[in-house]
């Protein structure tokens, strides 16, 4: 403008003359910026038209970015849900920098104009919807396990479900699992001498810790009936070792049963007659059963179905009768053979064809490596052999030496074999006996029935009936005709030989006197 600049160096140029400054409005807003310099705006433009390259959006490139943001966005929502939110957002970085690059290199070399800012935002927002939905699913499974769980599970498990809800199989599902029912023994006698709220607080100390060891040796509380705990192991987390945990779990329960005798004989809880301790019976077996949630629409629980359950409830009934704490099945000693296990007996329980092998459980490996244990262990065995092969004065002579090995535990044990062995004795049970016990399950109370020529009363305690309803044999005590009381043993009727064809039982109670003839009763 003023004539002092080189005019060679502009010589075959166009030049364009303008101003930036603000004050002079010459600034225009632009996709790039804005306000760019109104000169600048000519410049580009000229450029253009000079050069002959014009910046160009394809007839495509909606389609391309609509594609790309598909593709994107359906890839996180499938990785987010399978991979986590972490590698799903470094994948999603990747994609959305391989985006950019691409535009870039289609606007330097071929002037196109691909916007990838758009589709990349809008993949964003969907990454950051679902995995926040994913978080909240995460959060309700979490609570409802929780919920679900909270009460059955020891607090580590119940976590652990919490962080893996996926191990958790609500449907029905077959599994080998290992179940435990407990059962204080005389609770209806015991009950008596509290009210409503006494009994409550005393049924609630003793549910308590029981429960305690049950969850802390990984068990799952099913319910509880009244003063009874069902419980099993390996559902619904796996426990490769539920069988051994079962039983470290009964053992325990029976050592904490000691300390609670003490604590309630020390505070008084009993306001009536004290009993001298507080005893449990408790049932164990093993076997392949149904688990998962059972129950109606309105209501379920997480429970357990099988015929392997039922017998692990026949078992804890059964353990009052051979006056042992803790029964297992058969199923469950394959497992844990080095325990301190006695057999107690082949026996036929009710609901059952097949005669199991039902046993003791004395303590757990230390117990079983004691020499004492040993010693009472062969001469049990002995015993056992001596019984089912009929020898019974050799039987005789093995109980009481089984007596003079056993501590108090076993003696009721003994004791109902010393009079088996007697009344088998005097009444053999026949060549054909497989020394297989039947379980008794009906009882009727006392009952007294007059045989032959009233010389002899027979008092039926109990009538034990078969799978089709028919008296399979009855438990008797015999007195003299004049009712005195007498201390007269028990002993079982079971084969129909016993009786001779001219033996009649009458009702004493029944008042029409009615004669029946003893086969039509007892079978």
């Amino acid at each position: 403008m003023e004539g002092d600049f080189p005019r060679d160096e502009l010589e075959g140029f166009i030049v364009l003359v303008g101003t930036s400054a603000a004050g002079l409005k010459d600034s225009w807003a632009t996709q790039l910026a804005a306000a760019t310099p109104g000169v600048e705006i000519h410049a580009q433009g000229l450029e253009q038209i000079l050069l002959g390259e014009y910046l160009v959006r394809p007839d495509w490139a909606s389609g391309a970015e609509f594609t790309y943001l598909t593709v994107l966005g359906l890839l996180l929502i499938m990785l987010l849900s399978r991979v986590g939110p972490l590698p799903s957002a470094a994948i999603g970085i990747g994609g959305a920098a391989a985006a950019f690059g691409l535009s870039w290199y289609a606007f330097t070399q071929f002037r196109w104009l691909l916007d990838p800012v758009y589709p990349t935002m809008i993949a964003f927002i969907i990454y950051s919807t679902v995995t926040l939905l994913n978080y909240l699913r995460t959060e309700t499974e979490k609570r409802f396990v929780r919920d679900a769980f909270g009460h059955y599970l020891s607090p580590a498990l119940v976590e652990r479900l919490s962080a893996h809800p996926e191990e958790l199989v609500l449907h029905g599902e077959t599994r080998n699992m290992t179940m435990l029912f407990c059962d204080i023994r005389g609770f209806t006698t015991l009950s008596e001498q509290f009210d409503a709220e006494g009994l409550t607080r005393f049924i609630n100390s003793f549910l308590t810790p029981m429960t305690t060891v049950i969850l802390e040796l990984g068990g799952t509380v099913d319910k509880y009936m009244g003063d009874c705990i069902m419980a099993f192991w390996n559902a619904p987390l796996d426990d490769q070792d539920h069988a051994r945990h079962a039983c470290d779990a009964a053992l325990a329960m029976e050592y904490v049963l000691t300390e609670l005798n003490a604590t309630w004989a020390s505070d008084n809880v009993f306001p009536g007659p004290s009993p001298k301790s507080v005893a449990v019976g408790i049932g164990i077996n093993s076997g392949d059963c149904n688990v998962g949630n059972m129950g109606s629409d309105q209501r379920f629980d997480y429970s357990v179905l099988g015929d392997d359950v039922n017998l692990a409830s026949r078992l804890e009934g059964q353990s009052k009768v051979y006056g042992v704490p803790i029964i297992v099945g058969e199923n469950t000693v394959a497992v844990i053979s080095d325990f301190a296990l006695l057999e107690l007996d082949l026996v036929r329980v009710r609901g059952k064809t097949k005669p199991v092998r039902i046993f003791a459980l004395l303590g757990d490996v230390t117990v079983a490596e004691d020499p004492d244990f040993k010693i009472l262990l062969d001469r049990h065995n002995e015993l056992l052999a001596a019984y089912r092969e009929q020898d019974w004065d050799r039987a005789k002579i093995l109980v009481s030496n089984c007596h003079a090995a056993d501590d108090v535990r076993l003696s009721s044990l003994y004791s109902l074999y010393d009079e088996r062995i007697r009344q088998y004795t005097s009444v053999p049970p026949g060549p054909d006996w497989d020394g297989v016990h039947t379980a008794p399950t009906r009882s009727i109370g006392s009952r007294y029935y007059q045989v032959g020529d009233g010389a002899t009363i027979w008092i039926i305690k109990q009538l034990v009936f078969s799978k089709t309803d028919s008296i399979h044999h009855a438990i008797i005590e015999k007195s003299d005709a004049s009712d005195e009381t007498e201390d007269i043993p028990l002993y079982v009727l079971e084969n129909p030989s016993n009786y001779r064809p001219d033996r009649r039982i009458v009702d004493k109670n029944d008042s029409a006197n009615k004669r029946r003839r003893s086969t039509d009763t007892v079978h």
